[in-house]
């Protein structure tokens, strides 16, 4: 298991002025936060309509203040959430603002994993979890799995000029090892899975959002802000198709 305590405690430290630090940082694409959010689960969303799936459940590791967890209802149609974090002060706060029935959140350190979701999605986590300890958290999100589920992963691309100037500007960013899309895909099939695909989004600053409809075309190009791996544990039904 990454280490949680460390984790809890950084995130703990910048909670108060999370959202206000993201919104500084972003500003220079010129969208915000939940912009990226909505896009990332849309496209996630995409590619399970493309792959003939529906769940109806999802757990969000590393789920920080739940701002997802609505969008997950929205656009994934889930009828159940699981936000699971290290930082208390990011949980009590999407417990306050998207606690629910049906949506729930829990500290990592509780979470024991059940292989029950169809689903984990983990967003810009695994750059603050060391290099050595990231084996043990794929790990807890392949036992969180049922057979055949899916894990989206999602991190910042290093090779994008934007990202990094975002990171830069943003403390709890400051010292993040950041991976590639390469590096995830390896270590998520050293673990046991099987990549479905790996894509890159968030080309096109707001600047030149007329250009943003090329984007899917662009997708299997390195170029995007952030990437996503798509991997499957094996077992259950295979997806209807797969995709690069």
């Amino acid at each position: 298991m990454a280490p949680p305590e460390d984790a809890g405690r950084l995130f703990d430290r910048f909670h108060a002025d999370y959202e206000e630090a993201l919104a500084r940082a972003l500003s220079v694409s010129g969208e915000d936060r939940l912009f990226f959010a909505r896009q990332r689960i849309t496209f996630l969303a995409a590619c399970l309509h493309d792959l003939g799936l529906g769940p109806r459940s999802v757990m969000d590791y590393g789920c920080g203040t739940g701002a997802a967890a609505p969008l997950f209802r929205e656009l994934l149609r889930v009828d159940t959430v699981l936000g699971v974090d290290a930082s208390e002060k990011s949980l009590a706060a999407a417990r306050k603002a998207h606690g629910s029935p049906g949506t729930a959140f829990l500290p990592v350190s509780d979470y024991r994993p059940t292989a029950a979701f169809p689903l984990v999605y983990c967003n810009g986590v695994f750059h603050h979890v060391p290099p050595a300890q990231r084996p043990a958290v794929v790990r807890l999100v392949r036992e969180s799995l049922e057979p055949g589920g899916l894990f989206a992963l999602w991190d910042n691309n290093r090779w994008n000029p934007g990202a990094r100037l975002v990171m830069r500007r943003i403390p709890f960013d400051r010292g993040a090892v950041v991976l590639s899309a390469r590096e995830a895909r390896r270590l998520l099939e050293r673990e046991g899975f099987e990549v479905v695909r790996v894509d890159h989004l968030f080309v096109f600053p707001r600047l030149l959002r007329l250009l943003r409809p090329l984007e899917t075309r662009l997708a299997r190009l390195p170029l995007g802000a952030q990437f996503q791996v798509l991997a499957r544990r094996p077992g259950g039904l295979k997806p209807l198709r797969h995709g690069w």
